[in-house]
């Protein structure tokens, strides 16, 4: 097996529909098949229950703080192929903790290195913000994928991260590349979805993907039975358009390969 790409799932935006586009993507991985695991890099670790894991006695933060081998880490869903690093409050420290380590912004590209062959895909669902850990994930990276919410406003915010990503790319990680952009929360009923759509595909081009994500109840209503909406109701729209992302997904993957 090739060594995983490693593709975070970034916007330092909150409410744009990231957590849920990580869970689902990586849950749609793992159904068909794909050996793939899913880094949950928010101190909300809501990517982990979203999957059914709460209050794992091991989460990320071991493996940035004490060094301790990812791997050990993972634990199992009821996805076969799908595996979770979880998170917990106790990252909310790892920023403090590591603000005197040398090289702390490679700490995760570290920690996963050794076990990038174990697996097709790995996923980061990172923070809502420009911090630390954002920094980590986009380090450890091959690729992001960034949520885009089709509101006012949405375009102007991707300019700050834009802005990151070519300071990571210059001084950090000089392949780092947006592999996709992924309009959410699209509304038909309104204007401005088409309007923020349109102008996201003229900026953007081909890196925005054909899938757009419709606003759905059953996708807000998963988490709270902790299961990925694509396992919760398969069959509802928000699922739909997952399963249909995630066969973009993969053939964007394997056509640059």
């Amino acid at each position: 097996m090739p060594a995983a790409r490693v593709i975070a799932i970034v916007n330092q935006k909150g409410g744009v529909g990231k957590t849920t586009s990580a869970v689902s993507i990586a849950a749609c991985l793992g159904v068909a098949e794909k050996k793939t695991l899913l880094i949950d890099l928010d101190p909300q670790g809501n990517a982990s229950s979203g999957v059914g894991i709460v209050d794992a006695p091991r989460q990320i933060y071991d493996a940035l703080v004490s060094e301790v081998a990812l791997d050990s880490l993972v634990s199992r869903t009821e996805i076969e192929y799908l595996g979770v690093v979880p998170a917990g409050t106790d990252l909310v420290g790892a920023e403090v903790e590591l603000v005197s380590r040398e090289a702390r912004e490679s700490r995760l590209r570290e920690a996963i290195a050794p076990i990038r062959d174990q697996y097709e895909f790995i996923l980061i669902d990172c923070p809502p913000s420009l911090s630390l850990l954002t920094i980590m994930s986009l380090v450890a990276s091959d690729e992001l994928l960034v949520p885009l919410q089709t509101e006012f406003f949405a375009l102007e915010g991707i300019t700050q991260l834009v802005k990151t990503i070519d300071r990571i790319k210059e001084n950090l990680n000089p392949t780092l590349s947006i592999r996709g952009i992924l309009l959410t929360m699209f509304d038909k009923r309104n204007k401005l979805s088409s309007e923020v759509d349109k102008e996201a595909r003229n900026y953007f081009k081909d890196k925005v993907y054909k899938t757009v994500i419709q606003r759905n109840v059953r996708l807000s209503e998963a988490p709270s039975h902790g299961l990925p909406c694509v396992i919760y109701d398969k069959s509802c729209v928000g699922s739909k358009s997952y399963f249909k992302l995630a066969e973009e997904f993969k053939n964007k993957i394997v056509s640059a390969a």
